[in-house]
Order: C-alpha cells, then sequence, then structure tokens
C-alpha cells in the first residue's frame, strides 16, 4: 500500500512541477529574476529563475495528497515553503550571503523544532551512538550543509536536478524497505517533482531552478535521510546519505578545499567545480551532465547493494559469497570515480599541451601542427613521460 502511496505521490509531483514550470518562468521574467550570462557560467542568454517555485508547488500538493498530517511533515513542509520563499527573494534581489546563510538556518531550524533531529545512529562496529543534547545543533548544521551542497551543484543545465531525482528515488526505496513509509513517501515525491522540473531544466534549459530550488530540494534531501535513515538501527544508515549524495559531496568539499587554500571567502563563486572543470577541456552541457548521472547512478547502486545484499547477519557475521557481491559493487563506484578523475586529468593535459605546442610553431614562424601531429606527440609524452621543451611566452 505504501508504494502505491509512493508511486501516485512521485507522480503527482513530477506533473504538478511539470505543468507548473512555465508558469513560474513567465513570473521570473516579469519580477526580475533572471540570471544574465556572466563569464564563469555555461548559459550564454539570459535565463529565468524561480523554477524552486514549481517545484514547492509539486511538493506541496503530493505532500498534503499522500502524507500523514504529523508535527515531522508539518515541520519539514513549512521549513520547505519558508527556504523558498527565501530563495526567491534571493533569485530577485541577489541577498549578501550572510542573510541567506540566516535565512537557511531560520528555515532549517522549523523542522528540527518538529522533531526532524537525529539523537543517535548506529556506527559499523561500534553500536549505538548517543548525541545527547548535541542532536539538535548538528542537525541543523547538517540540514544548512545539503542545502548548500544542493546549492554549489546548481551550475549546468540539468545537473542538481537530475542527481536529486537519482538521490530522492534510491532514498525512496531504502526508506521504504526499512519501514520508514513517511520518509519513504516524501522521498518519492521530491524525486518526482525534481524529475518535472528536469523536463524543462535539460540541456537546453528555459529555466533554471535558482536558489529557491536548489534549496528546497537541499533541505528536503537533508529531512529524508534524517527521518528515513539516521533514525533507524541498520548497521550502515550512516552511509547510506554520503553514499547516494557522494558526487555532491565531493564536488562541494574539492571547491571548499580549493578556496580555503587560495584563501578565498568560502561562499565566493568561482569556476572550480566539477562541471566547470569538464566544461574546459571541451566537454557539452549534456556530456558534462551525463557523465555525473553515470556517476551518481554508480553510487546509488552501491547504496542499494549495502541495503539488499545479505553479506552480514547483523552481528559481525559475513557471508563470503555475497561479500564479493558488495565489493564488486563498490569497485565499479569506485572505478567510475578514478575514470572521471582520468578524464578530467589527461583531458586537461591534452588541451594544455596543445595549446603549447601550437604557441610553440608560431613563436618560431614554423607551419602550425595538423591535429594528426598533435595528437601523435602528445600520445608519444604521455605513453615515455619525455616532454619536447616548449617555449614560453
Amino acid at each position: 500500500m505504501q508504494t502505491t502511496d509512493a508511486l501516485w505521490a512521485f507522480a503527482v509531483a513530477a506533473v504538478v512541477t511539470l505543468l507548473l514550470t512555465p508558469l513560474a518562468a513567465r513570473v521570473a521574467r516579469r519580477v526580475g529574476a533572471v540570471a544574465m550570462p556572466r563569464e564563469r557560467d555555461l548559459h550564454d542568454k539570459p535565463m529565468p529563475r524561480l523554477g524552486g517555485l514549481a517545484i514547492l508547488v509539486g511538493v506541496l500538493v503530493a505532500g498534503i495528497a499522500f502524507l500523514p498530517n504529523s508535527e515531522e511533515v508539518r515541520g519539514i513542509l513549512l521549513g520547505a515553503t519558508m527556504i523558498t520563499l527565501i530563495g526567491a527573494l534571493d533569485d530577485i534581489f541577489d541577498l549578501a550571503a550572510p542573510i541567506k546563510l540566516a535565512g537557511q538556518f531560520a528555515a532549517a531550524l522549523i523542522p528540527v523544532e518538529s522533531n526532524v533531529t537525529v539523537d543517535n545512529f548506529t556506527f559499523p562496529f561500534v553500536g549505538a551512538v548517543d548525541l545527547g543534547s548535541l542532536g539538535g545543533p548538528i542537525t541543523l548544521i547538517g540540514i544548512v550543509a545539503v542545502m548548500n551542497i544542493v546549492n554549489f551543484t546548481d551550475g549546468v543545465d540539468g545537473l542538481a536536478a537530475g542527481v536529486c531525482t537519482i538521490g530522492a528515488a534510491t532514498f525512496a526505496v531504502i526508506c521504504l524497505s526499512l519501514d520508514r513509509d513517511e520518509a519513504g513517501i516524501l522521498a518519492a515525491l521530491t524525486a518526482g517533482a525534481a524529475a518535472g522540473f528536469l523536463y524543462h531544466n535539460f540541456h537546453p534549459a528555459t529555466i533554471f531552478m535558482g536558489d529557491a530550488g536548489s534549496n528546497l530540494l537541499g533541505l528536503l534531501l537533508a529531512c529524508i535521510a534524517i527521518q528515513g535513515v539516521l533514525k533507524t538501527a541498520a548497521i550502515v544508515a550512516l552511509f547510506f546519505p554520503l553514499v547516494i549524495l557522494a558526487v555532491p559531496i565531493l564536488d562541494t568539499g574539492f571547491v571548499v578545499a580549493k578556496r580555503l587554500k587560495y584563501r578565498r571567502p568560502v561562499y565566493s563563486a568561482d569556476d572550480w567545480h566539477l562541471h566547470h572543470r569538464l566544461r574546459n577541456i571541451g566537454f557539452s552541457q549534456r556530456r558534462t551532465v551525463l557523465y555525473l548521472y553515470a556517476w551518481t547512478l554508480s553510487m546509488a547502486a552501491l547504496a542499494l547493494a549495502l541495503r539488499f545484499v545479505p553479506y552480514s547477519d547483523d552481528h559481525g557475521n559475513f557471508d563470503a559469497a555475497w561479500s564479493l557481491v558488495i565489493v564488486a559493487f563498490g569497485l565499479f563506484a569506485f572505478a567510475a570515480t578514478i575514470y572521471l578523475v582520468y578524464t578530467l586529468e589527461i583531458l586537461k593535459f591534452r588541451r594544455f599541451r596543445e595549446r603549447q605546442l601550437r604557441r610553440q610553431a608560431t613563436l618560431v614562424g614554423g607551419e602550425p601542427p595538423s591535429e594528426e601531429q598533435l595528437h601523435d606527440v602528445i600520445e608519444r609524452e604521455i605513453e615515455t613521460g619525455d616532454f619536447e621543451a616548449v617555449a614560453q611566452d
């Protein structure tokens, strides 16, 4: 019965969001919530924001229809409404970073005060860990962190919406299997709303979700993780959110580390995100998001394997054959990660060497090398590790 409700919630949220997104685009143009192209951006024409308003309506309609009228649900939906409105104001007026952060904490506080908190969790080989009075503050910080993680991901057509669709759908399956029906339905309708918006947001996009949408989806995913898995006694509960959201978490971690390294404000915009790096080595927007979708799917498959493959009896006894299956899923996810890193670094090197070799030919007054000649030289350098000297400006 709950699985049926989850599927209906997904469908209703998807259809409502799909139908209302063009209206949100018209509203955005009317109120001036339009993203103008900047040097670091990947779009080349003014784009309406406020797609988050359509996502919110899809979530609210499906939530009211299929979720129970509990304290936690009311808190989550109220917090979702508040953060969407704050994000919409930012999309229109470009709020200062401290004001946005204060708004995120205020919105996150609503579900936390409605008992959407992690008071304890189960850690493998350790058992239950009681957070005590720190549960509320840690949960609050965690919700705000996930909002910003999703917000950082929203930089190329369809990326945040697609990653959130995959992540929420994976959470839905896991939550329902753990008998966390309320969280499972919430995850399903979140996936539906993100998927309905994705129809309009996949490249070439006709609208952006804006901060209204990215903060909304971040808050919902955080609350789903708390209510659906972290409050359970499942041994690997702590790892589900980390694995499912690994792609945006790793992207954010890399970017924040770079900003700290170069002593730049953490909230400052730049072009160090994975989607920017893929753009810089020549990927199209569609190829970029498809690569990142594939990586996200590999992580989702690992999370589902951790939930459904019977590799352990939950008492420290492991089945050898099924453990090898888990290892295979882990290696697949690891291979996807390594492949993406390899692609980034090797192709970045290729583009850099091509520019160097062309500049060398120009400086000495020779004929520009052909693509075939460049390919042969760079392949030899990669294979042997011997590099030709190139004159610098």
